[in-house]
């Protein structure tokens, strides 16, 4: 159904913008103070910034599944990262975000990584693409594996034979960059959308590893701090400028130059975007919802205070920053602790647009409408839950699990070893002592929750398609 005159005048756009790997505290924000940040520190000062966001799933696909779906991974059959000759593509069946607000009359458009498909180029079939999925408009998505360095034009890695992203030409100089491509193609699409209402997802790459940042822009964070000790030995970037070992600091274990640089580009689009919305009247209409995919790479960086990283069920692995911006109905400045998890966006920009979900497409994520307005009210429901089966541990350290938040508290089941660990999240947001012994009463009451959700949403403890 599509809408016209007033009613589809007065729905908001919605721009999602969101990182890859970065860290819950690797913000101005949230209390960085090497990262340079000032636009999202400036959208975080005009809106409502969230304490407790969580990603569903410490790794990357799983992720952006349930952002589209507005389902747990497990629901939807996608519970790791998609290799490169997947055929566990996200399934044409759901009635993804984007559809909804296509089919509500907005112009829809996804810049940058996709991760929801295998690739020609690796032998997978059954390939699925962002336009197959609701966009009507996609550039600058992934042709084949990603996360090999080769940020800059031509987007070539070492001795392949093509380039690993869609882009046909370049269009910002002859060392064009990545993340400053993505951040024009943005604000082009608010410039040919301005007159009806649009929803844009702005999936950048960075900063995941292998990072590699503009030469400006490393020098200068280089320059602030000296980058920590490498966590590698060896580091292709480096080898091909002829060089041995990792001088370059691609590697850095803390104050990594490249981080901080991948960062500042990221930050530099979101000023760019939100310059153009106010140039064009819209800024006063527009959603603008800033995140990440999940925790940060412990190779890379730390993401104390919380414990862990990326692919481990630890905080660090799966709460992640969370801005969100929507002038005269988020409050300023706010900061909310409330609890909430990515599949909450279908929901919540669904009730926000005013469009009615469609029961075709059952929704684990609930409206966090309520809590955008006041952050006081906290979002209807008992608990958040995670599933984690791995054939085996992650390469970062991550371990096969399951995990369930209910209140201040948090247990983590690991399926390799079938033990529990029992936080409280309150005292104790590094997790840095396992209460399980000490509260047995709260360790079961917990366990049968997460075994009785296992159950109700027909998860299993098997290896999961890849």
């Amino acid at each position: 159904m599509f809408f016209e005159g007033s009613l589809l005048a007065n729905r908001p756009n919605v721009i999602f913008i969101l990182a890859d790997d970065l860290g819950w505290a690797e913000l101005g924000c949230y209390g960085n103070r090497f990262n340079e940040t000032p636009n999202l520190d400036r959208l975080a000062n005009g809106g409502m910034r969230f304490t407790n966001a969580y990603a569903s799933a410490p790794v990357c696909s799983p992720y952006r599944a349930a952002f589209l779906t507005g389902q747990y991974p497990v629901r939807v059959g996608i519970l790791d990262y998609l290799r490169p000759n997947s055929e566990n593509g996200l399934s044409l069946d759901h009635l993804t975000l984007p559809e909804m607000f296509r089919n509500a009359g907005y112009a829809t458009g996804m810049i940058g990584k996709w991760h929801l498909s295998g690739y020609k180029y690796h032998g997978a079939e059954k390939v699925v693409r962002p336009t197959d999925h609701g966009f009507d408009w996609n550039i600058g998505s992934e042709i084949k594996g990603v996360g090999n360095g080769a940020n800059f034009w031509p987007y070539i890695f070492r001795t392949q034979p093509i380039r690993w992203l869609d882009l046909p030409d370049q269009k910002l100089g002859r060392k064009e960059y990545l993340t400053d491509r993505l951040n024009h193609e943005a604000v082009q699409f608010i410039e040919r959308n301005k007159s009806k209402p649009f929803f844009l997802y702005l999936s950048h790459y960075a900063p995941h590893s292998i990072l590699n940042g503009k030469p400006e822009l490393v020098a200068k964070y280089r320059k602030k701090h000296v980058p920590g000790k490498s966590t590698r030995d060896r580091c292709y970037l480096c080898q091909d400028a002829a060089l041995n070992g990792d001088p370059q600091n691609h590697w850095a274990g803390d104050h990594n130059p490249h981080l901080g640089a991948m960062l500042n580009s990221i930050d530099d689009g979101v000023g760019l975007i939100m310059e153009k919305l106010k140039a064009l009247g819209l800024d006063g209409n527009t959603i603008v919802i800033f995140s990440s995919d999940n925790g940060g790479e412990t190779k890379v960086t730390s993401n104390a205070p919380l414990r862990g990283g990326k692919s481990q069920l630890y905080e660090g692995g799966i709460r992640v920053p969370l801005i969100v911006s929507w002038p005269g109905e988020t409050p300023e400045g706010e900061t909310t602790s409330q609890p909430t998890v990515n599949v909450d966006f279908y929901p919540t920009l669904l009730e926000a647009a005013g469009i009615e979900p469609d029961r075709k497409q059952v929704l684990d994520g609930v409206s966090l409408l309520g809590t955008w307005h006041d952050p006081r009210i906290a979002p209807r429901r008992e608990a958040l839950y995670w599933h984690y089966p791995l054939e085996k541990p992650h390469f970062l350290g991550g371990r096969s699990g399951g995990a369930i938040r209910a209140g201040d508290w948090k247990l983590i089941e690991y399926f390799d070893n079938n033990t529990l660990e029992l936080f409280h999240l309150a005292n104790d947001p590094g997790e840095k002592t396992n209460l399980a012994a000490e509260y047995p009463a709260k360790r079961e009451e917990l366990f049968t929750k997460l075994i009785q959700w296992r159950k109700a949403i027909g998860a299993t403890k098997d290896v999961p398609r890849r």
